[in-house]
């Protein structure tokens, strides 16, 4: 017979991973809080710690995180499917909250060492990252040495760990150059403000200043590694293939969802308040009904619908990519760029929604605590990341299309 006290060592079993249905109704009962704080957040030039709780709270950074870590291993589409909910609300605190929460699906690619460096000490740890190769790491006995500003890190006030892109020493090409992520402690680093800014204000994306960081070799992930899929981590994981899919087919759709969900909060907004307005001014006609307007129901439409596109296309592209690589295929280059092209075509998309809206909400738009107005720059901040600009992702698309060499980041 077992004892009480044998019974206390047993460990309890873990909680059972929620799937998209639990996690959306969580997403939704912390809504109200995160759309009642997005003006005082786009003020604040970062996203408040109340909303970072409210994230961890619901297991939001766990929704793409390695099981092994305490993490749901769900596939990406379930993440961006959720930041296109949370945007509705606050697209700042999605823009950050989505992406500390990819980053954890990024840091799986490291090797297991670098995972254990973020996690084990601090299971809750996360990571902001800037992206641009921004300065040439210096080789030393076992590691690298780093000194530089690494800019456009967002929720960087929010994080533990930072991922700075650098060039390494080529090793097989003398006087060559590749690029990497390295992991780095926020204590190694500190924050520049420098983050003052029209749209996307609240994701506090300021500049991070190291000055002669010692990194362990361990720490390093190539681009040309977390681009085909092929990393450490993906062969640590070989069992969930989730982690083997190509970097730029995952992490820009997260950044992509902001613009998507936060035309469509701008477009429940828009409903709410012009279903039941009624005009002043006597040009357009004094005491008519906004609704009644044929062109106010044509703008409605326009965003519907350009919203609607965008999420599909974004949702399908990344199920896509899943399903390819649980089939056992290669994700092709044809598959990357075409993920690409979607990513940015679904910015475009939001951007167009958003300006359609935003056109018609007169005056009384132009106040900065209008949710429309927010999103329309929102959305279009998004827009200008080189990784959701339309006309630089557009073409790298038709390059392939018409037979070229694809010129661009894929």
């Amino acid at each position: 017979m077992v004892s009480v006290a044998q019974l206390k060592d047993v460990p309890a079993p873990p909680p059972p991973r929620p799937d998209i249905s639990e996690l959306r109704s969580r997403v939704a009962q912390i809504a109200p809080q995160i759309k009642a704080r997005a003006h005082t957040t786009e003020k604040a030039g970062r996203v408040p710690e109340e909303n970072i709780t409210a994230l961890r709270n619901i297991g939001y950074f766990d929704i793409v995180k390695p099981a092994m870590f305490g993490g749901y291993e769900h596939d990406f589409d379930v993440l961006v499917e959720l930041n296109i909910e949370l945007a509705k609300s606050c697209a700042s605190t999605a823009w950050v909250g989505g992406l500390l929460a990819a980053h954890q699906w990024l840091i799986a690619g490291f090797p297991e060492a670098a995972q254990r460096d973020v996690w084990d000490d601090n299971p809750d740890a996360l990571a902001c990252g800037s992206y641009a190769p921004a300065a040439k790491a210096i080789e030393v006995e076992d590691g690298y040495r780093l000194t530089g500003r690494w800019s456009f890190a967002s929720g960087c006030d929010n994080a533990q760990w930072s991922l700075c892109a650098a060039l390494l020493p080529s090793k097989t090409e003398a006087g060559q150059f590749a690029p990497a992520f390295l992991l780095v402690p926020a204590t190694d680093y500190v924050i520049d403000d420098t983050w003052n800014v029209v749209g996307l204000s609240g994701t506090g994306s300021k500049t991070l200043v190291l000055s002669d960081v010692f990194v362990p070799a361990h720490r390093l992930l190539s681009f040309a590694d977390t681009t085909s899929g092929k990393t450490p981590g993906a062969a640590l994981y070989a069992a969930n293939p989730t982690f083997s899919i190509p970097m730029l087919s995952n992490i820009p759709s997260c950044l992509a969802s902001t613009a998507v969900g936060a035309a469509a909060g701008a477009l429940e907004d828009y409903l709410a308040v012009t279903s039941r307005r009624i005009t002043r001014g006597a040009v357009a006609g004094h005491n008519n009904r906004m609704a009644d307007f044929p062109t106010i129901q044509l703008r409605v439409a326009e965003a519907a619908a350009s919203v609607d596109a965008a999420r599909e296309v974004l949702l399908r592209d990344l199920r896509d990519r899943a399903a390819t690589i649980r089939d056992g295929r290669p994700v092709s280059i044809e598959d990357r760029i075409v993920s690409r092209r979607g990513q940015a075509f679904s910015v475009a998309l939001a951007i167009r929604a958003s300006e359609a809206l935003n056109a018609s909400t007169g005056g009384l738009g132009l106040d900065l605590s209008n949710p429309v107005q927010r999103a329309w720059r929102d959305a279009n901040a998004v827009g200008r990341h080189i990784s959701m600009n339309w006309d630089a992702v557009g073409t790298m698309y038709g390059q392939l299309a018409l037979g070229l060499t694809p010129q661009g980041q894929y």
